[in-house]
């Protein structure tokens, strides 16, 4: 089997863009709005998805022929806690400062429809190598959003990027504000909005019947 095939590669392209999990099918944008106040955040909750999809999609397609059917979304709730668990985990002895940041919202993955999404219409029905594809393709889909908005949010709401600061001190000696308005999560939802807006208006086609 041909490991890049064209359409191992459309599986794992698609949901950059052409059906990119929040912009195209709106899923996941609770923490998209959460967590995007700065881009730190925004980035490693963006790898955290990215991380678990892919792994979890793996596992479940490997084991999907074993599950009886009446409790398929049990195991693959198991399995996908037991992922965020080690996640979480390692991430508090690596970046301990940034999970604070994420608070609640990395356990939550548990619940990102995004996730549990793949793992019931993909992984349940396809073999491992595609299914892993499947899960760092949507992954990066969703970080790639969280990127997006967390840079604008933090540029604008604080001057900075990843912390440090961009604009000098003569801007803000000239007049310049931050804008606070950026920080809150009203402004997320805009952004957000103004995002997918722009993907539909001119790089997704819907399919007219």
């Amino acid at each position: 089997m041909d490991l890049f095939s064209k359409q191992n590669r459309e599986v794992f392209s698609n949901p950059l863009n052409l059906d990119n999990p929040i912009m195209v099918q709106v899923l996941g944008i609770c923490s998209a709005l959460a967590v995007t106040s700065q881009l730190k955040p925004a980035i490693v909750m963006g790898l955290a998805v990215t991380i678990i999809t892919a792994f979890s999609n793996v596992i479940i397609s490997l084991i999907r022929n074993t599950i009886p059917n009446r409790i398929r979304i049990i195991v693959q709730l198991v399995v996908v806690a037991a992922l965020v668990t080690i996640v979480s985990q390692i991430l508090k002895a690596v970046a301990y400062d940034v999970s604070v940041q994420l608070s609640v919202y990395v356990g939550l993955i548990i619940t990102n429809c995004i996730l549990m999404g793949r793992l019931e219409a993909f992984a349940m029905t396809n073999r491992p190598w595609p299914s892993f594809l499947d899960g760092i393709g949507n992954g990066l889909g969703y970080a790639l959003i969280l990127v997006i908005v967390g840079a604008v949010r933090e540029f604008f709401g604080r001057g900075s990027l990843l912390g440090f600061k961009l604009l000098p001190q003569s801007f803000y000696d000239a007049g310049y504000m931050d804008n606070g308005m950026m920080t809150m999560p009203a402004m997320a939802l805009i952004l957000l909005g103004c995002v997918i807006w722009v993907h539909r208006a001119y790089f997704y086609k819907e399919d007219k019947k």
